[in-house]
Protein backbone atom coordinates (compact mmCIF):
# COMPACT_ATOMS: atom_id res chain seq x y z
CA UNK A 1 0.00 0.00 0.00
CA UNK A 2 1.44 3.46 -1.26
CA UNK A 3 3.15 5.38 1.81
CA UNK A 4 0.41 8.74 2.84
CA UNK A 5 2.23 11.45 1.42
CA UNK A 6 2.30 14.09 3.93
CA UNK A 7 3.17 17.88 2.49
CA UNK A 8 5.59 19.54 5.15
CA UNK A 9 3.31 22.70 6.73
CA UNK A 10 4.67 26.03 5.98
CA UNK A 11 5.81 27.95 9.03
CA UNK A 12 3.28 30.07 10.77
CA UNK A 13 3.72 33.74 10.12
CA UNK A 14 4.54 35.61 13.17
CA UNK A 15 1.56 36.66 15.43
CA UNK A 16 0.96 40.68 14.12
CA UNK A 17 1.25 41.53 18.02
CA UNK A 18 4.67 40.15 18.16
CA UNK A 19 6.07 42.15 15.27
CA UNK A 20 4.28 44.73 15.43
CA UNK A 21 6.16 48.23 16.40
CA UNK A 22 4.67 49.41 19.47
CA UNK A 23 2.76 52.71 19.38
CA UNK A 24 4.22 55.63 19.96
CA UNK A 25 1.98 57.71 22.77
CA UNK A 26 -0.34 59.81 20.34
CA UNK A 27 1.24 64.03 21.05
CA UNK A 28 -1.51 66.09 21.91
CA UNK A 29 -0.85 69.87 21.64
CA UNK A 30 -3.50 71.42 23.70
CA UNK A 31 -2.91 69.51 26.61
CA UNK A 32 0.50 70.51 26.47
CA UNK A 33 0.27 73.69 25.97
CA UNK A 34 -2.34 74.03 28.87
CA UNK A 35 0.08 72.09 31.31
CA UNK A 36 2.90 74.43 30.18
CA UNK A 37 0.34 77.63 30.59
CA UNK A 38 -0.19 76.54 33.64
CA UNK A 39 3.42 76.12 34.92
CA UNK A 40 4.30 79.36 33.68
CA UNK A 41 1.04 81.13 35.17
CA UNK A 42 2.39 79.16 38.91
CA UNK A 43 5.62 80.40 38.70
CA UNK A 44 4.48 84.06 37.82
CA UNK A 45 2.55 84.14 40.58
CA UNK A 46 4.90 82.96 42.89
CA UNK A 47 7.70 85.52 41.85
CA UNK A 48 4.38 88.10 42.26
CA UNK A 49 3.81 86.84 46.00
CA UNK A 50 8.07 87.02 46.62
CA UNK A 51 7.89 90.63 45.11
CA UNK A 52 5.40 91.66 47.43
CA UNK A 53 6.18 90.38 50.42
CA UNK A 54 9.38 91.87 50.03
CA UNK A 55 8.32 95.36 49.39
CA UNK A 56 5.86 94.79 52.77
CA UNK A 57 9.20 95.81 54.99
CA UNK A 58 11.59 96.52 51.99
CA UNK A 59 10.82 100.44 50.77
CA UNK A 60 11.07 100.08 46.67
CA UNK A 61 14.36 101.56 45.22
CA UNK A 62 12.42 103.23 42.48
CA UNK A 63 9.65 102.76 39.99
CA UNK A 64 9.22 102.29 36.39
CA UNK A 65 7.98 106.16 36.10
CA UNK A 66 10.47 107.46 38.66
CA UNK A 67 12.98 105.73 36.34
CA UNK A 68 11.73 106.84 33.01
CA UNK A 69 11.59 110.46 34.19
CA UNK A 70 14.90 110.32 35.15
CA UNK A 71 15.67 109.27 32.36
CA UNK A 72 13.90 112.24 30.28
CA UNK A 73 14.87 115.02 32.74
CA UNK A 74 18.38 114.06 33.57
CA UNK A 75 16.80 114.06 37.76
CA UNK A 76 13.98 113.75 39.87
CA UNK A 77 13.25 114.91 43.43
CA UNK A 78 12.62 112.34 45.59
CA UNK A 79 13.70 111.26 49.20
CA UNK A 80 12.09 108.52 51.16
CA UNK A 81 10.15 109.03 54.89
CA UNK A 82 8.56 106.73 57.06
CA UNK A 83 4.79 107.10 57.37
CA UNK A 84 5.29 108.26 61.07
CA UNK A 85 7.05 111.43 60.23
CA UNK A 86 3.83 112.44 57.50
CA UNK A 87 1.80 114.33 58.89
CA UNK A 88 -1.66 113.09 59.40
CA UNK A 89 -3.66 115.32 57.88
CA UNK A 90 -2.12 114.49 54.68
CA UNK A 91 -2.52 110.58 54.97
CA UNK A 92 -6.23 111.25 55.40
CA UNK A 93 -6.39 114.46 52.47
CA UNK A 94 -4.69 111.24 50.11
CA UNK A 95 -7.24 108.87 51.25
CA UNK A 96 -10.16 111.88 50.83
CA UNK A 97 -8.61 112.43 47.68
CA UNK A 98 -8.34 109.35 46.14
CA UNK A 99 -9.84 106.64 47.65
CA UNK A 100 -12.97 107.65 50.46
CA UNK A 101 -13.64 103.70 51.11
CA UNK A 102 -9.43 103.05 51.08
CA UNK A 103 -10.44 101.45 54.44
CA UNK A 104 -13.72 99.35 53.88
CA UNK A 105 -12.50 97.60 50.46
CA UNK A 106 -10.19 94.52 49.45
CA UNK A 107 -7.96 96.50 47.05
CA UNK A 108 -11.17 97.04 44.41
CA UNK A 109 -13.87 99.81 45.21
CA UNK A 110 -16.57 98.43 43.28
CA UNK A 111 -19.28 100.97 43.94
CA UNK A 112 -16.72 103.34 42.53
CA UNK A 113 -15.89 101.19 39.56
CA UNK A 114 -19.50 100.85 38.84
CA UNK A 115 -19.88 104.97 39.24
CA UNK A 116 -16.82 105.20 36.88
CA UNK A 117 -18.06 103.19 34.42
CA UNK A 118 -21.69 104.54 34.11
CA UNK A 119 -20.70 108.19 33.98
CA UNK A 120 -18.27 107.26 31.00
CA UNK A 121 -15.58 108.77 33.28
CA UNK A 122 -11.44 108.57 31.35
CA UNK A 123 -10.32 108.02 35.03
CA UNK A 124 -11.76 106.67 38.30
CA UNK A 125 -12.75 103.89 40.49
CA UNK A 126 -8.97 103.09 40.88
CA UNK A 127 -7.89 102.42 44.48
CA UNK A 128 -4.97 102.95 46.10
CA UNK A 129 -4.25 99.80 46.55
CA UNK A 130 -4.56 99.77 42.77
CA UNK A 131 -2.18 102.68 41.99
CA UNK A 132 0.44 101.52 44.44
CA UNK A 133 0.58 97.93 42.46
CA UNK A 134 0.51 99.75 39.26
CA UNK A 135 3.35 102.37 40.48
CA UNK A 136 5.56 99.81 42.05
CA UNK A 137 5.75 96.87 40.27
CA UNK A 138 3.90 97.88 36.87
CA UNK A 139 3.99 100.62 34.39
CA UNK A 140 2.01 102.99 33.36
CA UNK A 141 -0.21 103.35 30.41
CA UNK A 142 -3.66 101.30 29.58
CA UNK A 143 -3.15 97.73 28.33
CA UNK A 144 -4.99 94.68 28.99
CA UNK A 145 -1.52 92.91 30.53
CA UNK A 146 -1.11 95.55 32.91
CA UNK A 147 -4.56 95.23 34.00
CA UNK A 148 -4.71 91.97 34.07
CA UNK A 149 -1.36 91.58 36.48
CA UNK A 150 -2.92 94.31 38.25
CA UNK A 151 -5.62 92.36 39.36
CA UNK A 152 -4.09 89.30 40.48
CA UNK A 153 -1.38 91.66 42.66
CA UNK A 154 -3.43 93.89 43.56
CA UNK A 155 -5.29 91.30 46.56
CA UNK A 156 -1.85 90.02 47.34
CA UNK A 157 -1.07 93.66 49.00
CA UNK A 158 -3.80 93.69 50.56
CA UNK A 159 -3.51 90.33 52.12
CA UNK A 160 0.26 90.80 53.04
CA UNK A 161 0.15 94.99 53.58
CA UNK A 162 -1.17 96.98 56.52
CA UNK A 163 -3.51 99.61 55.13
CA UNK A 164 -0.59 102.06 57.04
CA UNK A 165 2.15 100.06 54.81
CA UNK A 166 0.02 100.53 51.03
CA UNK A 167 -0.42 104.28 52.33
CA UNK A 168 2.95 104.76 53.10
CA UNK A 169 4.41 103.33 49.81
CA UNK A 170 1.95 105.02 47.78
CA UNK A 171 2.76 108.69 49.23
CA UNK A 172 6.61 107.90 48.61
CA UNK A 173 6.43 106.93 45.42
CA UNK A 174 3.61 109.02 43.57
CA UNK A 175 4.21 111.60 41.42
CA UNK A 176 3.08 114.88 42.89
CA UNK A 177 4.88 117.15 40.29
CA UNK A 178 7.36 117.61 37.21
CA UNK A 179 10.22 115.76 38.51
CA UNK A 180 8.67 115.56 42.22
CA UNK A 181 7.79 112.13 43.53
CA UNK A 182 6.86 111.84 46.98
CA UNK A 183 5.25 113.76 49.93
CA UNK A 184 8.73 114.37 51.09
CA UNK A 185 9.95 116.27 48.27
CA UNK A 186 6.54 117.73 47.69
CA UNK A 187 6.28 119.35 50.94
CA UNK A 188 9.83 121.27 50.87
CA UNK A 189 9.57 121.87 46.91
CA UNK A 190 6.01 123.52 46.90
CA UNK A 191 5.60 124.77 50.70
CA UNK A 192 9.46 124.90 51.98
CA UNK A 193 8.35 122.31 55.11
CA UNK A 194 9.25 118.99 55.47
CA UNK A 195 6.22 116.33 55.14
CA UNK A 196 5.28 116.24 58.89
CA UNK A 197 4.38 120.56 59.34
CA UNK A 198 2.37 120.22 56.73
CA UNK A 199 -1.44 122.02 57.39
CA UNK A 200 -4.46 120.71 56.63
CA UNK A 201 -4.86 123.60 53.82
CA UNK A 202 -1.16 122.53 52.27
CA UNK A 203 -2.29 118.50 52.52
CA UNK A 204 -5.04 119.13 50.70
CA UNK A 205 -3.47 121.09 48.25
CA UNK A 206 -0.88 118.20 47.03
CA UNK A 207 -3.71 115.19 47.05
CA UNK A 208 -5.70 117.80 45.04
CA UNK A 209 -2.54 117.57 42.23
CA UNK A 210 -2.33 114.12 42.30
CA UNK A 211 -4.38 113.00 39.30
CA UNK A 212 -2.76 115.67 37.27
CA UNK A 213 0.92 116.36 38.76
CA UNK A 214 2.54 117.80 35.18
CA UNK A 215 -0.04 120.13 35.14
CA UNK A 216 -0.71 121.26 38.61
CA UNK A 217 1.08 123.26 41.01
CA UNK A 218 0.13 123.23 44.74
CA UNK A 219 1.57 126.28 45.59
CA UNK A 220 0.05 128.48 43.17
CA UNK A 221 -3.14 126.63 42.19
CA UNK A 222 -5.71 127.38 39.96
CA UNK A 223 -9.64 128.69 41.02
CA UNK A 224 -10.70 124.82 40.41
CA UNK A 225 -7.55 123.79 42.14
CA UNK A 226 -8.54 125.95 44.93
CA UNK A 227 -12.28 124.33 44.86
CA UNK A 228 -11.04 121.08 44.64
CA UNK A 229 -8.44 121.54 48.01
CA UNK A 230 -11.31 122.98 50.04
CA UNK A 231 -13.70 119.48 48.93
CA UNK A 232 -10.76 117.54 50.34
CA UNK A 233 -10.04 119.09 52.85
CA UNK A 234 -13.80 118.48 53.95
CA UNK A 235 -13.34 115.18 53.12
CA UNK A 236 -10.26 114.38 55.18
CA UNK A 237 -12.20 115.78 58.37
CA UNK A 238 -15.62 113.97 57.58
CA UNK A 239 -13.47 110.40 57.07
CA UNK A 240 -11.57 111.20 60.35
CA UNK A 241 -14.95 111.77 62.48
CA UNK A 242 -16.60 108.81 61.10
CA UNK A 243 -13.80 106.35 61.52
CA UNK A 244 -12.87 106.32 57.76
CA UNK A 245 -9.14 106.78 58.83
CA UNK A 246 -9.11 104.08 61.57
CA UNK A 247 -7.64 101.30 59.68
CA UNK A 248 -4.27 103.77 58.95
CA UNK A 249 -4.20 105.94 62.13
Amino acid sequence: MAARKTSARKPAKAKAADSATPDRPRVRPLRWLLKWLMRLGGIVVAVMLMLVLLFSAVNPPTTHTIWSEQKRLGSVERSWVDVDAIAPVMLRAAVAAEDANFCEHWGFDMAAIRAAIASGAARGGSTISQQVVKNVYLWQGRSYVRKALEAVMTPMVEALWSKRRILEVYLNVAEMGEGVFGVEAAARQYFGVGPGQLTARQAALIAAALPNPKQRNPARPTASMTRRAKAIESGAATIAADGRAECFE
